[in-house]
């Protein structure tokens, strides 16, 4: 379940979701850490193929191109796809059950319902609320630009981490 709402959290950042795992993975704590930077670099390389075959479309398209897109360059296509699916629709369901609730509250709501189903909880929890600091501090950064200014703040704001 961990996988898939790490699979989902990348298809809905794209990019963002790779500058994120720069930070969030030290190879060098793993346990096999040659590995660790193989599958790095080919998850780097699958996220850069995805976005090129992309470029150019928008919202809930440009999703669905990078969900396929990313699934196609897995061993096996169809179970990726079906992981990415029931992730989407765990989400779903947090949303569903955290109606009504505004702001942070939500957040906090929805992190508790997706959190709720992974092996650790607390772990989980606390990486979710740490990805929402940091994106909050993003969102200040950059909050009164819009178009190619904004992905210009985006990306100066990513490259000072």
């Amino acid at each position: 379940m961990k996988l898939a709402i790490l699979l989902f959290s990348a298809l809905l950042a794209t990019s963002a979701a790779v500058h994120a795992q720069e930070r969030r993975f030290d190879c060098s704590q793993a346990k096999d850490p040659k590995a660790c930077e193989e599958r790095m670099a080919k998850m780097k390389a699958t996220h850069a193929q995805a976005e090129k075959a992309c470029e150019g479309k928008q919202g809930a398209e440009r999703r669905e191109c990078m969900l396929k897109s990313m699934c196609a360059q897995q061993k096996d296509p169809k179970a990726c796809e079906e992981r990415a699916s029931k992730a989407k629709d765990a989400h779903r369901d947090a949303r569903a059950a955290c109606e009504g609730r505004k702001g942070a509250e939500h957040q906090d709501c929805v992190v508790k319902q997706m959190c709720a189903q992974s092996k650790d909880p607390a772990k989980c929890e606390a990486f979710d609320k740490e990805r929402m600091a940091h994106r909050e501090k993003l969102r200040e950064a950059c909050k009164d630009k819009r178009g190619e200014e904004l992905k210009a703040c985006i990306r100066e704001y990513r490259s000072q981490k």
